[in-house]
Formats: C-alpha cells, structure tokens, sequence
C-alpha cells in the first residue's frame, strides 16, 4: 500500500512540474514583477498591488483565461528575473528601449509618459545645462537613470525605488529627482507640505510602457497583445486610465477604437 502510494504521490508531483513549465497550462499562476512605490501606475494599496499598470494587466489576465499573481521586486533587478524566468511578467511602466529589448520582448505599448526632474522651489533647473554639478536622484536601472546619465555635470544617485529617492529629495541631500511625471505629480498631491516644482521635462513617446515577458515566450506574449487590443477597443484602457490619472489625457492611439501602440521587438 505504501508503494502504491509513493508512486501516485511522485506522478502528481511530476505533473504539477510540467504544469507550472507551460504557459498555457490549466489553472497556472503567473508571477508578475512590480513595484510598490510609484504611483498612480503601480502601488502597494491595502496590501494589494494595484495602479493603473496592475489593474489593466487583471484586465488583460482575465480576458485571455491567465492567472497572475504580484510580486514585489526592486526596478534593477526585474528585467533580468523576466529574461531567466523567475517571473513570467514585468509590469512596472517599463519604457520599450532598444537596449532592454535585446533582453526581453515587450507587448504593444499601454501609455505613454514624459521624464521630468523634481526639485524644490526655487532651485532652477529649466533645462540641461542648469544640472551641471547637481545631484540627480535616479531608481536604478530605469528609463530615467539612462536619461540623467546623458546630463553633461550630473551627479547621478542611484535608489532601488522611488520612495527612498524622494526621502532624500526632502532633506536637501539631492537637487533633483528625475521621475515619470505621472508619478511626480503623485508626490506633489501627496505632500502638500512639500515646496516642489517640476523642472526640466522631455517627451517619451517613441519608448511607451509596455509589459516585458521572456523572449523565450511568444505564446504568452501573444495573449497579453490579444488581451491589450480587446482592452482599448472596448474603452477599458481608457477607462482605467482616466481613474488613476485625474488629470492627465490618455494617449489618442489608446481611446476606444484606437489603433494601439505598437511595439516592434528586436
């Protein structure tokens, strides 16, 4: 009896190996990386990951039969746990570069954002020359810490997540905090006690934030484009979009009907 036993407890664990080594398997949960700091694109609420990023990818999830289950993770590191498959998905407002894309594949683009530095009033820094010599706050491995790096004099500070940049944006240890705008304006909402003015700003239409998957992986990623195109034709982009961005407009290509934004992988 004990043999019979051992052997059907090795073939059920056998089978939940294979399971969770393929995405299309029945009821397989997908680790999803993200972060807990930025809002209103992904945040810690209540002890649920939440923001717009999180709840469109639910969205997404739903529609095409997944189950996705977030993880908390440091911005650094999360790109290359997506490419060694300890996380199927990475949902963090990460920019489609060239660079990232020799690592991972990206869905179409969700938004679209704009990198702008933080600092307190007064401090003056309208344009790329006004940095030089100043301390720029960055989260490392980021869009921004790319974009700060290009500043001709910056001394870029790096952070493993937003909260522990602008803790130290507060006590007059950086001159600049370089951010999404998005997540900017979020601080500013959140600290009115805080004397803040947004400073040098640039568009990053060309780069939108798009979900990262391994490249190893072109049936999920087929799904997750699938989920995102039945998302904007049907205005649930649109809709999540304008609850977490009270004031900032979604992208035309994301309105209901529009045509998307297009992420051509490497």
């Amino acid at each position: 009896m004990r043999k019979i036993l051992s052997a059907v407890l090795a073939v059920t664990a056998t089978a939940g190996l294979v399971a969770c080594g393929s995405p299309d398997a029945s009821g397989q949960t997908l680790r999803v990386g993200t972060l807990a700091d930025a809002p209103p694109s992904i945040y810690l609420e209540n002890g649920q990951f939440t923001g717009y990023d999180n709840e469109l990818l639910r969205d997404i999830a739903k529609r095409e039969g997944l189950q996705v289950e977030f993880v908390g993770t440091e911005f650094s590191g999360l790109l290359a746990k997506v490419a060694g498959g300890q996380l199927d998905i990475g949902s963090s407002t990460i920019s489609a570069t060239s660079a990232r894309k020799k690592n991972v594949a990206f869905t179409n683009g969700y938004d679209t954002s704009y990198t702008t530095i933080v600092s307190k009033k007064g401090a003056a820094l309208p344009g790329p020359e006004s940095v030089a010599g100043k301390r720029l706050g960055v989260v490392q491995g980021s869009v921004q810490d790319e974009f700060a790096g290009k500043l001709a004099g910056a001394q870029v500070v790096r952070f493993p997540d937003y909260n522990a940049g602008f803790a130290q944006l507060k006590t007059g240890a950086l001159d600049g905090w370089v951010v999404p705008k998005d997540i900017g304006q979020k601080y500013f909402d959140q600290n009115p006690a805080v004397p803040l003015e947004f400073g040098y700003t640039v568009a990053d239409r060309d780069t939108p934030s798009a979900y990262a998957v391994a490249k190893s992986n072109p049936e999920l990623l087929k799904k997750l484009n699938d989920g995102l195109a039945k998302a904007i034709a049907d205005g649930t982009a649109a809709r999540l979009h304008a609850q977490f961005f009270k004031q900032a407009p979604i992208a035309k290509e994301l309105e209901p009907g529009g045509p998307g934004l297009p992420v051509t992988n490497a």
